[in-house]
């Protein structure tokens, strides 16, 4: 089978790999679908990488069981299922893993697509237990999206504790962004969506963001607080561009006893201490899902019939994916998905 990899500095190629065979404990994904996400770009542009860290990229797998190893029991997989796929394993035995905190292993972290081989290619050798079933009201598509970006905006807004009589400012609206959005609003929440492109700005508003500001044009931190009772603040923030200056007003942009999550990964963030300590905020950070995170999100998808498909906004077949990247790279298009017949 072709496998996408990227070699860094910015470069990417096709590599031939055998199809794969599953351990008994294994099974074999035929992939239908795999998202394009923001943590990609992070890794074709690294350092140039060594032969041994060159893996089939893609974070965001969904598709259909197409083999089972000879110790996985029918009740976790069985040929044919519909099933997205938990991106990490670890050392299985450690707190954070058997509380399915896989990505904070204690002993040793494994990511899909990172440092082991991903969904951008037919076929996906996972273990047994990072199978998630599929709701049959989901398409490939919309698990792809929670397999990664909306899943990691529906566990934000849970870190949170976001509550249906609350304000929240949402800062970045890209793909993980806009999932805020979508299910801050499904939450009951009043949403304030923070971006400085005009086009994410119009995403927002048609996913539902009560309010749009762009900070490039108005203090952002003056105008969430013009929009909230008595001009205090909203309750809760969200950040997810990973901007140093946008993590500080989302900050500054809480009341007193407010919280903000930061959510976009990299880069750094400077603050005044009295910020925190003289107001009462709290700051916290988010850092994907664990495993029932996962399948409680597609739940809620699901159950409330939120369009998540809405958020891709281009489809591509996976030997246009230089073109995709590029296009990802420079912002021309919101959520990407490569889809196999």
């Amino acid at each position: 089978m072709k496998g996408l990899v990227f070699l860094g500095e910015g470069k990417m190629e096709f590599r031939e790999y055998p199809d794969p065979v599953p351990g008994p404990d294994e099974v074999v994904v035929r992939i239908k679908a795999s998202g394009m996400c923001g943590s990609d770009l992070n890794h074709l542009n690294e350092p140039k990488r060594r032969e041994d860290q060159i893996v089939i990229e893609g974070h965001e797998p969904c598709g259909i069981i197409e083999e089972v190893g000879s110790a996985v029991r029918p009740w976790e997989a069985r040929v044919g299922d519909r099933v997205m796929v938990y991106h990490y394993d670890g050392c299985r035995t450690c707190p954070n893993c058997r509380t399915g905190w896989m990505q904070n292993c204690d002993h040793t972290r494994i990511a899909f697509g990172g440092n082991s081989h991903g969904a951008h290619a037919p076929f996906m050798k996972v273990p047994a237990h990072t199978i998630i079933k599929l709701p049959e009201q989901l398409s490939f598509n919309a698990g792809a999206a929670v397999g990664c970006g909306s899943g990691t905006a529906y566990a934000a807004l849970k870190r949170v504790n976001l509550l249906a009589d609350e304000t929240i400012a949402i800062f970045g609206q890209g793909p993980v962004g806009l999932s805020c959005t979508v299910f801050a609003k499904a939450f009951g929440a009043r949403v304030i969506a923070l971006d400085v492109g005009e086009e994410r700005l119009q995403m927002a508003k048609d996913f539902g963001a009560d309010y749009v500001i762009n900070p490039m044009k108005d203090d952002p931190v003056k105008a969430v607080r013009d929009l909230t009772k008595g001009g205090l603040g909203a309750d809760k923030a969200i950040e997810c561009s990973s901007n140093p200056v946008a993590r500080q007003q989302a900050l500054q942009a809480i009341k007193r006893w407010g919280t903000t999550c930061l959510v976009g990964v990299h880069g750094s963030m400077q603050f005044e201490c009295n910020e925190l300590i003289t107001n009462q905020k709290n700051l916290v950070g988010s850092l994907t899902f664990n495993k029932n995170l996962q399948d409680e999100c597609a739940s809620f998808v699901a159950e409330r019939g939120i369009d998540v498909d809405a958020l891709f906004t281009h489809e591509f077949q996976l030997d246009q994916a230089v073109e995709a990247y590029a296009l990802f790279e420079q912002r021309k298009i919101g959520k990407g998905v490569f889809v196999f017949n």
